[in-house]
């Protein structure tokens, strides 16, 4: 089964793009930190934060992310945490699986261009945020490439560094 998430305050970019690429990521804008860990163990969630004290002073599964930038956060979290085989997106906002529509479900709700011009559209069943392949969605996939990426070439290199203390000892 696929690790499931709480973010604290500080990861709530991490959160949306976690999202996208599939996993369970609870986020709330303020919670206590108390509350934060609470739910993390009542529902078997990776807590992700920046805050090192909040590690040091809960025990509780964590994973403390080092960077402040949102590349290096995902590629952190990623390369621990692949996105689960086969999941779909989850809505960006509220964290639901995203449905596949028929487009004609969607006609009176996105911009008549987008309409004419896309033809997959996926909806929350919570929210009823809409989302298709445009241009945006085209560039998150890059970066989650690039990123998948840079994953793999780090997981080369470090096998590589293994297989090399191997033969020197």
């Amino acid at each position: 089964m696929a690790a499931a998430f709480i973010a604290d305050v500080m990861l709530g970019r991490l959160a949306k793009w976690m999202r996208f690429v599939g996993h369970d990521v609870l986020y709330f804008r303020e919670i206590d930190d108390r509350e934060l860990v609470r739910m993390a163990r009542a529902e078997g969630r990776v807590l992700l934060t920046r805050d090192r004290r909040l590690t040091e002073d809960f025990k509780v599964r964590c994973l403390l992310v080092g960077s402040e930038r949102l590349d290096e956060q995902l590629e952190e979290v990623l390369s621990e945490f692949p996105p689960p085989e086969g999941a779909s997106r989850r809505c960006m906002r509220c964290n639901v699986p995203l449905e596949t529509v028929d487009k004609q479900v969607v006609k009176d709700a996105v911009p008549e261009y987008v309409y004419i011009h896309h033809s997959l559209f996926q909806r929350c069943p919570k929210c009823g945020g809409i989302y298709w392949e445009g241009s945006h969605m085209k560039n998150i996939l890059e970066r989650i490439a690039m990123i998948d990426r840079s994953i793999a070439q780090l997981k080369r290199r470090n096998r590589s560094f293994k297989e090399g203390d191997k033969r020197t000892s």
